[in-house]
């Protein structure tokens, strides 16, 4: 199997917080989380598929550029996520969560090949892999 690799960043902040919980509670699951932060985000997209022997290619590069700066990147560079992003309203923007939202953007888009992981690193020691839905 070959598997297609591309790396986009961006910039974006968050806050962790439940408002069912009480401070204490917020403070003993989020602590220092629960003010507002940033990241420089490191976002890997993984594409299988037949390579065109007309090309050598899996699939237009172009085309994966388009559609993850289209419907990833606009929506969350230089926003604060949980705010600028409807889809994360009453949902924390863990890398766990922003992973399965940027799959249901990416995968209904793409054409010449098939997503096989979305790899989200936060930070140079934390990142989330995604696989797709079960």
């Amino acid at each position: 199997m070959i598997v297609l690799n591309k790396v986009f960043h961006f910039c974006a902040a968050h806050r962790y917080g439940n408002p069912a919980l009480s401070e204490a509670e917020n403070l003993a699951a989020f602590g220092e989380d629960l003010n507002i932060h940033g990241h420089n985000y490191e976002l890997t997209v993984s594409v299988t598929g037949a390579v065109n022997p007309a090309t050598g290619f899996l699939l237009d590069l172009g085309h994966l550029k388009q559609v993850v700066k289209e419907h990833v990147i606009k929506q969350v560079d230089h926003s604060q996520i949980e705010i600028d992003v409807p889809w994360f309203k009453g949902k924390q923007p863990s890398t766990e969560n922003m992973v399965v939202w940027m799959w249901e953007q990416i995968a209904s888009q793409l054409k010449g090949g098939t997503l096989h992981r979305i790899r989200l690193q936060e930070t140079p020691t934390i990142y989330t892999d995604y696989f797709g839905p079960d």
